[in-house]
């Protein structure tokens, strides 16, 4: 269900409907979520299932969202100056239509990091580095902004290319950067060990509440502000 999910949001990303995509990728994510779940309730997991879990991942996680920001990357072409090796040229049509092709470094981001994650034996209960569903989770929030959010600041932002351009590499930096993340896990439901999540899911449910879509990649920034702030006073105490 993840993959026919990530399937179709890849077939409308590609046709333009960046929306209805986006709402696809967040069903296969859902359905990623719970995987693990049911494999364990069936007493089906093993390492076939591990395996699927990725190569679904790539494309609701890596291929869609990457289509999607090309799109987005496309929408914001105009005719104003580009920056070429050495010198400014005025853009012309085909200049910007190379511009949109940086979008796709999240989808070689992410199938490095799902061939890494499946053999790396450091993240079996908690991550390294960003997953490709919380990336997935930031580009697909952007269409959805456009969409439903009367928030001027953060459209704006959407649509300027420099945003889009850091943001495509910033994320492709964290899904493959050397930074643990806490783990939305719970082994117990005890306060002390799990403060860091608690004050996590407030923070997430507040900023739901009164920012809609607009909250989630603020959320996903949270998250690695937390995991950090927790790692260094991990290593002081």
């Amino acid at each position: 269900m993840n993959l026919l999910s990530g399937l179709i949001a890849v077939i409308f990303a590609i046709k333009g409907d960046i929306t209805f995509a986006a709402f696809f990728a967040l069903l296969g994510i859902f359905f990623d979520f719970f995987d693990g779940f049911f494999a364990r309730l069936l007493n089906v997991s093993g390492e076939l299932g591990k395996q699927l879990d990725s190569l679904a991942d790539m494309v609701t996680s890596g291929v869609a969202p990457a289509i999607i920001m090309y799109k987005l990357l496309e929408s914001t072409q105009d005719s104003t100056l580009f920056i070429t090796v050495g010198s400014w040229i005025p853009v012309d049509d085909k200049t910007n239509y190379l511009l949109p092709f940086f979008g796709l470094l999240l989808a070689l981001a992410a199938a490095y990091r799902l061939a890494n994650f499946n053999i790396d034996t450091r993240q079996t209960s908690s991550f390294i580095g960003l997953p490709t569903p919380a990336m997935t989770l930031v580009i697909v929030s952007l269409p959805l902004i456009q969409t439903y959010s009367n928030q001027l600041f953060a459209l704006e932002l959407i649509q300027n290319k420099y945003v889009l351009i850091s943001l495509t590499v910033l994320l492709s930096y964290l899904m493959n950067a050397n930074i643990p993340l806490f783990s939305l896990k719970f082994k117990n439901f005890g306060l002390k060990d799990n403060l860091i999540v608690y004050i996590f899911l407030l923070v997430c449910i507040l900023l739901l509440v009164f920012l809609q879509f607009v909250a989630i990649p603020l959320i996903i920034l949270i998250y690695v502000i937390l995991s950090v702030i927790q790692n260094v006073s991990s290593k002081k105490s």
